[in-house]
């Protein structure tokens, strides 16, 4: 580090802190989860994750996409407490990762699956947030709004459209032709403009802030009050086997997503050498493991504000480092200001971000792209709407793999007719799942005819691949059938 690289680092930083800041503050409200929660996780994830982590521009903190995993999670295992031992389990699992070099089978996923799991994690945020922004206090589900008790707030709605609508502004081109403007993230001007309606509405209006609940941060006179404030995990729930699933669905979710942000950050500013997968892993296992320790959210490396470091300058981890060091300094003398924010402003960014995972256009371009690609991705998604990530990403994967395999099989053998002349060609190795197709076409060659294999390109031939074939050599003589280049193995 030099005074160079400084000087691009500690600008980095801040801008990082301002967009990290309401989506750590939101992330832990959508997980029914104090919002001291969040700034903990973000201060993980800045400071320890970032100092093992091999990279030097990732940024890692609570992710939107594991919120309704740790909701769900949550209810399954009937108290936090009982999560934190899941989290403390997944980061282990996580350090096992690394350390057997499974990162490279990240390659393996599906990309149609990769997408359905996105655009599932943000239909679901939607759903989540949608009370939030029309009024409610708590947790509540989309279905409390059909139940006929359910109290609609104006204020609430009002702030969250407004902060959808900066949101989308932020992005257009009137934006962005301001330079200085490019530097103020989105969802930092969607939360001032949350917290200047309740400053202001105070003492204007002050019907409109009694329906705009908002968020609830302690206040901490020393160190002890701190550590007093923090979860603990609970030891005992290792006899619940629900803490074990959970535990897989939190390590492979959020090794899936690191792993991803890492690939997409390598697009945006390559490193040389290439951060190691399996040490990024390790990283993050000890920093899920922390903080499941500590009483705070799973820890993933996230590509938003990954990508905000890069785009501003960051040269070095500092940036990132600079970034968690503001969230804590925040958390812990800050509260105040903090406590100003609306629940509604943090409903607008989360609702922003969920419509960016699911946005129409994915849809359309992966429906454009057939079925072996359609299918999948539409299977993930309600599997995990219907069922749950894990469940949801292993039904998307089963379906990629019956198709592939379809695919395989028809493009297995190609029959082509001269004359009375048939050439039989393998275009792969064949297995007995083969048979069926190769039965049927060895069933449309008439008699008196001639039948030429061209196996060149089928480097293994399944014995029961070999057994049909050598019972229609035996047949080929009574039938006038003449066979040439007949593999050896056949006759």
């Amino acid at each position: 580090m030099n005074l160079k690289t400084l000087r691009q680092d500690i600008p980095a930083g801040l801008v990082v802190f301002l967009v990290a800041l309401p989506l750590c503050l939101g992330i832990a409200q959508a997980s029914g989860l104090p919002p001291f929660v969040g700034l903990l996780t973000g201060v993980i994830g800045g400071l320890v994750v970032t100092s093992l982590s091999p990279s030097r521009y990732a940024v890692s903190g609570p992710a939107a996409g594991l919120v309704t995993i740790v909701v769900s999670a949550i209810s399954t295992l009937g108290s936090f407490s009982a999560f934190l031992l899941a989290l403390i389990l997944a980061g282990a699992l996580q350090l096992v990762f690394g350390l057997v070099r499974a990162g490279r089978f990240i390659n393996l996923v599906p990309g149609s699956v990769i997408k359905g799991m996105l655009a599932a994690i943000g239909i679901l945020l939607i759903m989540q947030q949608i009370p939030v922004a029309l009024g409610a206090a708590g947790e509540s589900k989309l279905s409390t709004l059909f139940n006929g008790n359910f109290a609609f707030s104006s204020s609430a709605i009002i702030v969250a459209v407004v902060g959808v609508f900066i949101l989308w502004f932020w992005t257009t081109p009137t934006v962005k032709r301001v330079k200085i403007l490019n530097w103020i993230p989105g969802p930092l001007i969607a939360v001032l403009f949350g917290s200047m309606a309740t400053g202001f509405g105070d003492s204007i209006y002050p019907e409109f802030v009694s329906g705009l609940p908002r968020i609830s941060l302690p206040e901490f006179e020393n160190m002890s009050e701190v550590m007093g404030e923090l979860e603990r995990p609970d030891w005992q729930a290792w006899r619940n086997p629900s803490v074990y699933v959970v535990a897989i669905t939190l390590a492979l979710v959020a090794s899936l997503e690191t792993l991803l942000s890492q690939e997409a950050l390598k697009k945006l500013r390559p490193q040389f050498p290439a951060p190691s997968p399996d040490k990024e892993m390790r990283a993050q296992g000890v920093g899920n493991m922390l903080a499941g320790l500590l009483g705070g959210l799973p820890v993933t490396a996230v590509i938003v504000r990954s990508s905000v470091n890069v785009s501003v300058g960051a040269q070095s981890k500092v940036s990132v480092m600079i970034h968690g060091v503001l969230l804590l300094v925040c958390g812990l003398y800050f509260s105040d200001l903090l406590n100003a924010i609306p629940l509604a402003s943090l409903a607008a960014v989360l609702l922003y971000t969920g419509y960016k995972l699911a946005t129409p256009r994915l849809f359309i371009d992966q429906i454009r792209l057939g079925a072996q690609q359609s299918v999948p991705f539409l299977t993930t998604i309600i599997g995990i709407i219907a069922f749950g990530m894990l469940a949801g990403i292993g039904l998307g994967i089963a379906t990629q793999i019956i198709y592939s395999i379809y695919k395989s099989h028809r493009n297995a053998f190609q029959l082509t007719r001269y004359d009375d002349h048939y050439v039989l060609r393998f275009q792969q190795n064949l297995t007995f799942m083969h048979n069926l197709r190769l039965q049927r076409l060895l069933g449309e060659i008439p008699e008196n005819s001639v039948v030429i294999v061209d196996h060149d390109n089928a480097e293994y031939i399944d014995p029961d691949v070999n057994a049909l074939l050598k019972d229609f050599s035996e047949n080929a003589i009574q039938r006038g059938i003449t066979l040439d280049q007949w593999p050896a193995a056949a006759k």
